[in-house]
């Protein structure tokens, strides 16, 4: 995988696994927060009511409530405001507590009704019923004014509901002035009695008898409340910090983490390449660096070795091609310099056949020295080329008319095979006369009496292909990858006057490559050689 989705893909991972947990973390938060609110809120309200109701449905008044009330806005922290529906304010904890009554919430009122939920009995004749039901409309008037007297003398009392859920107050020291009720001895009304009437034949009997009990004793009984709990705009509860930042401390140690993995893939092969750069300036061409896997890292790192495989190689090129060059002028100048001394010295006489073999061998090292030059020229592209529109049948045929003597004399067959129309190229005639003659020459030199050497040329499509073929004794595949290297020789023993400098292939190489061309050799030992061209045609 490259190193670039690598980093896009961790980055990603990391920034999905830091969303996903704060999302999850926020949402689990949120979520059970509202529920703990909504849980307290209903436990507070069900709190509030329920004591306010007891305390109605006990002291049978509301006189006094307002101890009640501040306490319970001191345990909930609830902002409580009591009203009676017909919105007589009773009490409210803001007043209570020294402060200006802040606007209520717009939440709606809690219904608080004091009255009992009486208890129907079951299994009795429906007129049995009624008479206990109207015998518990007179009972919790009576409870409910000895309950309101007592309150209002501030006597300690207890209450308990009876059988119907009426309530029963009783009192240890009763003031004189609150008389006990009578208990059965409380008279029935009759208007209870009618009012109770109509349920007989009621179908929801019990419900009939609950709903004309509320409204008999609803002139004595606590007047029904209406809460509000709250205030207007208040702040809602906040989510609880402490887990939002240790996710967000997890979040950032992976992030760390990442990038120091990271840093470390990326910063060893850089540090490792640059302790190879240093090497390799100081001289050590020998210096690689190591390499693993197929990221954009591991291309560096390969293009670093071949670029140091490059510098080593240059460098042995360089140091061969001066041996070479040294190796190649010592031998006969030194044969030059000796025949000149011997010259000097009336050792040797001047015949006109030393004289002109000197001649040769100093022509010949004129000419080592005018292809160095050329190939110095060429590989620095400084070469001059003068490009014009050339007909390759007729530069091959030049070069059979340049070489023919050479060819009678070796008894070799010349010939050129090229199409009847015309080939054309766009390059400077001399160089490549220059190139084909290299290679006519050579393939004569190559081929024996009786063979043949033959110079194509042909047309394919947006390409012009020359080729020179022999027929001569053919070049071994292990040597086929040296033909272009500087001063080299299939024949290691073939010498200047048969060999040639050995220059001439690298300069054909490098003429052919400024022509944005190419140059191929393939041979077969005992067979022939052929060398291909192939440059472009101007159609």
């Amino acid at each position: 995988m490259s190193f670039r989705l690598r980093v896009l893909g961790l980055l990603t991972l990391v920034a999905m696994a830091a969303t996903a947990a704060t999302g999850w973390l926020t949402l689990r938060q949120a979520n059970r927060q509202v529920q703990e609110t909504v849980t307290a809120g209903r436990q507070e309200v069900s709190r509030i009511t329920g004591e306010l109701r007891t305390y109605g449905f006990t002291h049978g008044t509301w006189d006094g409530l307002s101890p009640t009330v501040a306490a319970l806005a001191r345990d909930t922290g609830q902002r409580i405001r009591v009203a009676t529906e017909s919105d007589v304010l009773l009490t409210d904890s803001d007043a209570l507590a020294g402060r200006t009554p802040r606007e209520p919430s717009g939440q709606p009122a809690v219904l608080v009704d004091p009255r009992p939920v009486l208890k129907v009995p079951a299994g009795q004749v429906r007129r049995a019923s009624m008479k206990r039901v109207a015998t518990a409309i007179a009972d919790y008037r009576a409870e409910v004014a000895y309950a309101a007297c007592l309150t209002e003398a501030g006597a300690e009392m207890t209450v308990r509901a009876d059988a119907l859920g009426i309530p029963r107050a009783g009192t240890d020291r009763r003031p004189a002035r609150c008389p006990a009720p009578s208990g059965a001895a409380d008279p029935l009304t009759p208007a209870d009695l009618t009012a109770l009437g109509p349920c007989e034949a009621e179908q929801r009997f019990a419900a009939c008898l609950r709903r004309v009990f509320n409204a008999r004793v609803a002139s004595v009984a606590p007047p029904r409340l209406e809460v509000r709990l709250g205030v207007r705009n208040e702040s809602p509860p906040t989510l609880a910090a402490a887990p939002s930042v240790a996710v967000a401390a997890g979040v950032a140690l992976a992030v760390i983490a990442g990038a120091l993995l990271l840093s470390r893939a990326v910063l060893r092969p850089v540090r490792a390449m640059t302790v190879a750069a240093k090497g390799l300036g100081e001289g050590d061409l020998g210096r690689r660096v190591p390499v693993s896997g197929r990221d954009e890292i591991a291309q560096l790192g390969g293009a670093f070795n071949r670029m140091a495989d490059s510098i080593q190689a240059g460098e042995e090129r360089q140091r061969r091609l001066t041996g070479d060059i040294a190796h190649e002028l010592r031998t006969p100048l030194a044969n030059l310099r000796g025949y000149l001394e011997a010259l000097r010295d009336g050792v040797v006489e001047p015949t006109p056949e030393l004289l002109e073999s000197l001649h040769r061998e100093a022509l010949l090292q004129q000419r080592i020295v005018d292809d160095l030059q050329d190939l110095a020229l060429a590989e620095a592209g400084a070469l001059t080329y003068h490009p014009t529109e050339v007909d390759l049948r007729e530069l091959l045929e030049a070069g059979r008319r340049a070489h023919h003597a050479a060819a009678e004399t070796g008894g070799v067959t010349l010939r050129v095979e090229a199409p009847t129309s015309a080939v054309h190229v766009t390059a400077d005639a001399d160089r490549l006369r220059q190139v084909v003659g290299n290679l006519v020459g050579n393939a004569l030199r190559a081929t024996p009496s009786g063979g043949s050497v033959t110079l194509a040329v042909v047309g394919r499509g947006e390409l012009a292909v020359v080729e020179v073929r022999d027929t001569g004794v053919g070049i071994a595949v292990e040597d086929l990858p040296h033909l272009f290297d500087r001063f080299w020789r299939a024949d290691a023993a073939r010498g200047r006057a048969t060999g040639g400098s050995g220059l001439g292939l690298s300069i054909a190489r490098q003429i052919v490559t400024d022509h944005r061309g190419t140059i191929e050799a393939r041979s077969e030992v005992g067979t022939g050689t052929t060398f291909t061209i192939v440059l472009p045609r101007t159609l």
